[in-house]
């Protein structure tokens, strides 16, 4: 194997690595919304928080973290679900995360070690490890 194909490898199960555990987070806190606390709960506690438009956004991040987990975990439309997350994060550090300073469990920690994952996975892709590279080795398209 050459230095160069090695590297793709290393890279490829890198990614790989980053998104299946990424996206598992992202699917159980999607999970907790929609069969723990329920979109009601979800809403309540959005409201709470002050976040805008609860009854809206309550809807729309718990399909997001819930289908966009499973999108990463998977590798398909990766980029795209990245970057839904990556701007789902920054809004939980500005909105909620923020005023309580940097160091978990309510400062921004947690959220932007998640965001920067999200960032590096919307500029990087998926990798060949994934259905996203299976799809564009199939067209003759460069894997990113």
């Amino acid at each position: 194997m050459t230095d160069d194909r090695k590297l793709a490898v290393q890279a490829d199960a890198g990614l790989a690595v980053l998104r299946v555990l990424v996206g598992v987070i992202f699917m159980a806190h999607g999970a907790q919304k929609a069969f723990v606390w329920g979109l009601a709960g979800v809403q309540a506690g959005f409201g709470q928080m002050g976040i805008p438009l609860p009854e809206v956004t309550a809807v729309l991040i718990t399909g997001l973290e819930l289908l966009g987990g499973a999108a990463l975990v998977l590798g398909l439309l990766t980029r795209l679900a990245a970057v839904g997350l990556a701007i789902d994060m920054l809004g939980a550090m500005l909105l909620v995360h923020l005023s309580a300073g940097f160091f978990a469990p309510d400062g921004v920690e947690f959220t932007l070690a998640l965001f920067g994952a999200a960032v590096a996975l919307a500029l990087m892709g998926a990798g060949g490890f994934s259905v996203d590279g299976v799809l564009a080795r199939r067209r003759g398209v460069a894997v990113a």
